[in-house]
């Protein structure tokens, strides 16, 4: 099942890297708007979504859409859902730092089925469908098999300094850099999701993203083998703000460390 849906998902994720790409080698002057205030959209990323859309919708004209530029309502139904974030990482986008992702999944009563995950620099295509795998480029990948905490490298994202606990959350933080090989923050959490799907890194805990971050390269990471959740180890990782992944060490190491750093009411 599912394996026309994830071959309309290639094709659009490569189409939207091609108009992403075409902003690049001709130089053009990109509009930027903020939405907030660290938060910008690009005309890139108005135009690689409305490619997405609309390749999708020629083939799929009943299903619903979760995209982050045009979204109406922050849900999820029963229903066949794509959820689309057209540039990951356009703050790194915008700058020309090259570490920006195009991702698409669907999503079908609640749960993941099809993930598509382009890394438009490297020009490199993560893909799953639920039950079948993980792949890059058709190679099949799996998590890190790493066992020894102190050898990890971990991924992360720095949250908004409102949140309530961001004392807490950097304690964390510089825990990690003593206890691993150090934490990173590359700055698309699709490309920190592929990262660890494909074992080139281990561990992985954020707060804050939201579901187009998420939708696609939580499958790709449990396809490959590895283990993703919430903050307290449930299900509610795609609207809870709270996301940790890893191969099973890895996941319960941070699981832990979450738990000793985080006041309980700011874990769920």
């Amino acid at each position: 099942m599912y394996s026309e849906e994830l071959k309309t998902a290639v094709r659009a994720a490569q189409a939207a890297g091609k108009v992403i790409r075409s902003y690049e080698e001709e130089n053009k002057n990109l509009d930027v708007s903020f939405k907030g205030k660290n938060d910008i959209v690009t005309d890139a990323d108005l135009a690689a979504e409305k490619v997405i859309i609309g390749m999708i919708q020629d083939v799929y004209p009943g299903d619903r859409f979760l995209a982050e530029e045009s979204f109406d309502s922050l849900s999820l139904s029963d229903d066949r859902t794509w959820i689309i974030d057209p540039i990951d990482g356009t703050t790194n986008f915008a700058h020309g730092f090259p570490i920006f992702c195009v991702s698409i999944a669907l999503w079908e009563d609640n749960k993941p089925k099809v993930g598509v995950i382009l890394d438009v620099s490297r020009n490199e295509l993560f893909s799953a469908r639920k039950g079948k795998g993980a792949f890059v480029n058709d190679k099949p990948i799996n998590v890190s098999g790493l066992q020894q905490t102190q050898n990890s490298l971990i991924l992360t994202s720095f949250p908004s300094p409102k949140i309530g606990f961001l004392n807490e959350y950097m304690d964390l933080f510089c825990n990690l850099m003593e206890e691993t090989q150090g934490p990173r923050r590359p700055g698309s959490a699709a490309y920190d999701l592929i990262c660890i799907a494909s074992g080139r890194c281990d561990g992985y805990y954020v707060y804050g993203l939201s579901p187009w971050d998420l939708a696609a390269g939580g499958l790709i990471i449990q396809e490959a083998g590895g283990m993703v959740s919430d903050w307290l180890g449930g299900d509610n990782w795609l609207f809870g703000k709270r996301f940790v992944a890893g191969n099973a060490t890895m996941h319960a190491f941070l699981m832990d460390k979450l738990k000793s750093y985080i006041p309980r009411e700011h874990l769920s």
